[in-house]
């Protein structure tokens, strides 16, 4: 397996080398973050503790990966790695799995079920209210099926008061 360094950076402000290499890795799969890891700390001539593997990338079928690779110059400059990148650098056996999923898969189910119970509660009362709140005029204004209800003839139809309002807002000038 080797490589070459394609780019070097160095980025004063967060103390550390940026680079970017590319592995060549003739009839063996991408290779795993320790061993660019350890190639990475060999070729730059710094511990392995302050080496940082940010990602690697095969294209399909291609038999070279480009690695993205940090350096620090000393640890207290290795701080600002975040955490879920520190523990991608450990081996399988060694990670620490995420708790907060564990947390939440047990107490997901509980709250799914007491949800339901206190929203049909919540939902029966407002529909119980409105259909309180509504009078219902409906059967009186329809005639009954069959017979044609014939108009009085001292009564006359007139439109109810909020149409005759709306050709007054439609006469109001635009600015």
């Amino acid at each position: 397996m080797s490589f070459e360094v394609v780019e070097e950076h160095t980025n004063n402000l967060l103390g550390r080398r940026e680079a970017k290499l590319v592995v060549h890795h003739e009839g063996a799969g991408t290779p795993d973050r320790l061993t660019v890891r350890k190639l990475a700390s060999e070729h730059f001539k710094a511990p392995v503790d302050r080496v940082f593997v940010k990602s690697i990338a095969t294209r399909t079928g291609g038999s070279s990966a480009t690695c993205m690779v940090e350096i620090y110059q000393d640890e207290k400059s290795a701080d600002i790695v975040p955490a879920y990148l520190k523990n991608r650098m450990l081996p399988k056996d060694q990670r620490v799995a995420k708790k907060k999923t564990e947390e939440e898969k047990p107490a997901a189910p509980a709250a799914k079920a007491q949800k339901p119970a206190a929203e049909k509660k919540a939902e029966a009362k407002p529909a119980e209210k409105k259909e309180e709140a509504k009078p219902a005029p409906a059967k009186e204004a329809k005639p009954p099926a069959g017979k044609e209800a014939k108009p009085a003839a001292g009564k006359e139809d007139k439109p109810p008061a909020a149409k005759e309002a709306k050709p007054a807002k439609a006469e109001k000038p635009k600015a």
